[in-house]
């Protein structure tokens, strides 16, 4: 039995004759943080997107809490216990945090268990979010943080996180920090892509 939440080996993947990454490892334990560096272009969003199911490779293996998986797209991803918050937020202005997080659970659950769903999983880690204000009149922060309730609502065991920090300002960045070293006190996993080395050195355990 490993002890290992995700192992990647080997992972390769070429866009029209480019390698983006090429056999490339990974190991990351529950409740390990792990903060991934590198240059524009250098492969990091890529790698994280083949965890997610959102690009699939052209080589390699991916192995879950110790057994070969094939991860089809997202859904089998958020399935695993793996969820992803994206640099650039994918959430739809017109409609209320609540109904943009709805979209993307078991639509078996009414908005209103979802709408409170979200008020106590904010509570509980910190997060002020309104479910019920519209997108298009919070503040990028407000965003992102509506954008990890609804990952932390799937229960993941593995949190990846793409440049969290880009376009926040300092308050909101020790807010976030906060929330990001609960969840791994927990066990949650979490994959940190930055390019500030002060936030890898203050937050990473590799």
């Amino acid at each position: 039995m490993t002890d290992y939440l995700l192992e990647m080996r080997g992972i390769t993947k070429e866009f029209s004759g480019v390698k983006a990454i090429d056999g490339i490892d990974l190991a990351v334990r529950p409740g390990e943080y792990v903060g991934l560096c590198g240059e524009n272009g250098a492969g990091k969003s890529t790698l994280m997107k083949i965890i997610y199911g959102a690009v699939q490779p052209d080589a390699g293996e991916i192995h879950w809490n110790g057994q070969p998986v094939h991860i089809a797209n997202p859904a089998a991803a958020r399935e695993l216990g793996i969820s992803m918050v994206y640099q650039h937020f994918s959430l739809f202005d017109t409609l209320t945090a609540a109904e943009n997080v709805w979209l993307g659970l078991d639509k078996s659950l009414p908005l209103a268990e979802v709408t409170e769903r979200i008020r106590q999983v904010a509570a509980g880690y910190g997060l002020e979010v309104d479910p019920l204000r519209p997108v298009h009149t919070l503040s990028v922060g407000e965003r992102q943080r509506v954008e990890i309730v609804r990952a932390l609502l799937t229960h993941p065991q593995l949190l990846i996180l793409d440049e969290p920090t880009s376009v926040l300002t300092p308050q909101a960045v020790e807010k976030l920090f906060v929330t990001l070293r609960k969840l791994s006190d927990e066990g949650c996993a979490i994959l940190y892509i930055s390019h500030k080395l002060d936030e890898i050195r203050n937050l990473c355990h590799h």
